[in-house]
């Protein structure tokens, strides 16, 4: 058996004095780094930081105004789709209209009666004051014979007969004229303290004139406001009634932004603080610049479909999120578009606390239209003119250079033009 050395065991080198220095300073290194790291960070913190609050749970939010007949009916065109851009009063939508352009046909000639039947009582008070003039001659001559006679009476040239038939005479025409009378009273009553165009027939018969032309004319849906037509469900030969939601149009130069802060954040916030936003469609190379508008009433969870119970014996604290507006500027976004619904990240500048918490009165702008005015101008001008028309043009209320229009082809032309806004 030979003998074989044993393999000596490696031995572990020692540290030495150079290399633990080095060690520790790098160590004493580091953690001043890390110490003024935070140092600067709370100085940035407490001068600049903290007076601003940001999330990035923000979307851009607008008006989506819904276009729904007025009138039923069967959609018969359609002349707008989804992503299209239309002006106010565009027409958008039309209804068939063969119903309703027969019961405008039929309350116009129920007006043009009503006015001619109205002339007739005016013309009436006339004849019938001739008619009174002519009965009181009659009483004077009857007043008069009898006077004659009786005058005459005791000289034997007139029989009592004669008087008596005399006195007769007269009191058959005291009550002609006081028939007469009674006529013409009558009749006044129908006309007094009224004109022709007031007089309470006329104003029924143009009342339903004034019904019909509106159902004529709003089988004819318009845009309400200028925006593009989303959500469009309305097909051709599609049978609709009144209030059922057809398409819609949204104003893009009228949205806003609905910024979801943490409630904590909010203690500093108040109404006319300027905000910085960025979209996520253009990143961080496009800056709006906006003020904060107004708060919810109340927290996203608190009007949600199923409100949390926290009255519950499982409850979990979790904090809220409250709904901020945020106005942004118009030039702004005529130059950059957004769309409802993207993605906004918001930082709003809390320094100025002067404005108030909550709004003390509505100071928005409202959002409105004008688009269904000329549709009731129109009716009134057509009414007008069925007036003049029947009562041989003796009326203040009719247009001096409008045509009369009435039947089919008129009623069409009155409402061709879409309303502008």
């Amino acid at each position: 058996m030979s003998n074989t050395p044993q393999s000596a065991a490696p031995q572990t080198p020692v540290p030495s004095a150079d290399n633990n220095g080095k060690r520790r300073r790098l160590l004493v290194a580091l953690t001043a780094a890390v110490v003024v790291a935070g140092l600067g960070y709370g100085l940035y913190w407490g001068v600049y930081a903290r007076h601003f609050e940001n999330t990035d749970d923000a979307y851009v939010a607008g008006n989506v105004v819904q276009v729904t007949p007025l009138v039923g009916g069967t959609v018969i065109s359609i002349t707008a789709d989804d992503t299209q851009l239309v002006t106010a009063g565009q027409p958008l939508i039309q209804l068939d209209r063969a119903d309703s352009q027969v019961t405008m046909e039929q309350a116009e000639a129920q007006l043009a009666q009503a006015v001619r039947e109205v002339r007739t009582l005016y013309v009436n008070n006339g004849s019938l004051s001739a008619n009174v003039a002519m009965r009181q001659a009659d009483v004077a001559k009857a007043r008069d014979d009898l006077r004659r006679r009786q005058a005459i009476a005791g000289s034997g040239a007139v029989s009592n007969e004669e008087i008596s038939h005399a006195q007769t005479a007269l009191k058959a025409a005291e009550s002609a004229l006081l028939a007469a009378q009674e006529q013409l009273a009558s009749n006044k009553v129908l006309t007094d303290q009224t004109t022709v165009e007031k007089h309470p027939n006329v104003q029924r018969a143009a009342a339903n004139l004034r019904s019909a032309y509106l159902a004529f004319a709003r089988s004819t849906m318009p845009a309400p406001v200028t925006g593009y037509v989303a959500k469009r469900s309305v097909q051709v030969g599609q049978r609709v009634s009144p209030g059922t939601p057809l398409m819609a149009v949204v104003p893009l130069d009228q949205v806003w932004v609905d910024a979801n802060f943490k409630e904590v954040q909010i203690t500093h916030m108040r109404i006319g603080q300027p905000v910085e936003l960025e979209a996520d469609v253009y990143g961080s190379k496009v800056k709006y610049t906006g003020h904060v508008a107004g708060f919810s009433a109340g927290t996203g969870s608190a009007f949600s479909l199923l409100p949390a119970q926290n009255a519950t014996g499982n409850w979990i604290k979790v904090v809220q999120r409250l709904p901020v507006r945020i106005a942004l500027d118009p030039q702004q976004l005529k130059d950059h578009p957004l769309r409802v619904g993207l993605s906004m990240n918001v930082t709003v500048d809390v320094r100025k606390e002067e404005g108030g918490a909550m709004l003390s009165a509505s100071a928005a702008k409202p959002l409105e239209t004008n688009v269904y005015d000329k549709v009731a101008q129109d009716a009134d001008e057509l009414i007008a003119r069925i007036i003049a028309l029947n009562n041989g043009g003796r009326t203040s209320a009719a247009p001096q250079a409008a045509p009369a229009v009435t039947g089919k082809a008129g009623a069409a032309a009155a409402v061709a033009k879409p309303a502008n806004t």
